[in-house]
């Protein structure tokens, strides 16, 4: 599921660290994905490597690139605004 060429930011700009070392997720897999716990859409946090689910206020980690979907590997969002 890697691609050859090389990953740009949403500007086609200079690549971006996450994309240099593999972190960078697909954008056609943030469409499909939703939250396990309240099926509502999720937004990528670059910096933190999670996806976030602001319904459920629970953040999901990304490893190795690999979106951990798993309520109970979640971190919560309480008290986080």
């Amino acid at each position: 599921m890697t691609d050859t060429h090389e990953t740009k930011d949403r500007e086609g700009g200079e690549e971006t660290p996450a994309a240099r070392d593999g972190r960078e997720i697909d954008p056609r897999l943030l469409e499909i994905l939703v939250c396990p716990k309240t099926h509502t859409a999720l937004e990528y946090d670059r910096a933190r490597q999670e996806l976030v689910s602001r319904a459920a206020k629970l953040a999901y980690p990304i490893r190795d690139g690999v979106p951990i979907m798993l309520v109970e590997e979640a971190r919560s969002l309480e008290g986080d605004d």
